[in-house]
């Protein structure tokens, strides 16, 4: 099953987005999510990291790096997905086994047709684009 930390972090995304020059603590943006303030700070950290926020030590609040409708969601997945497979192999399949043997080779191949096809919606989805879903 794959996380809710890209929902929350699109969430967090579009909280600050919509709420510019508002000191948005992690502890209103957790009431929102529903979440404990510390998931917020750690997925915000991810965000700040790679470039799509950015706060100043001392003052409450974060701002958007780029007008939303430049932020893909694929921006904010690769921000909080550190792996770069989506799906992962379970470890060792018996080589003795005919199943065993090809289960590898045979699901990389499917597994990367999906997460590229989940890949490129994404990247045509911006966080403006959910922001004018949301307060249509």
């Amino acid at each position: 099953m794959i996380n809710s930390r890209l929902a929350v972090a699109i969430h967090i995304m579009v909280l600050v987005a919509s709420s510019p020059g508002a000191p948005l603590s992690s502890e209103l943006m957790a009431g929102s999510v529903n979440t404990n303030p510390v998931v917020i700070r750690r997925i915000s950290g991810m965000l700040r990291k790679a470039g799509l926020i950015t706060s100043r030590a001392g003052i409450t609040g974060s701002e958007l790096t780029r007008d939303p409708a430049d932020i893909s969601l694929l921006d904010i997945f690769k921000a909080v997905e550190p792996k770069d497979e989506l799906f992962a192999m379970h470890e060792k399949p018996n080589p003795n086994c005919p199943v065993g043997q090809n289960i590898q080779s045979t699901l990389d191949v499917t597994f990367h047709r999906a997460q590229t096809a989940m890949e490129k919606e994404l990247a045509n989805q911006s966080l403006k684009d959910i922001m004018n879903h949301l307060f249509k």
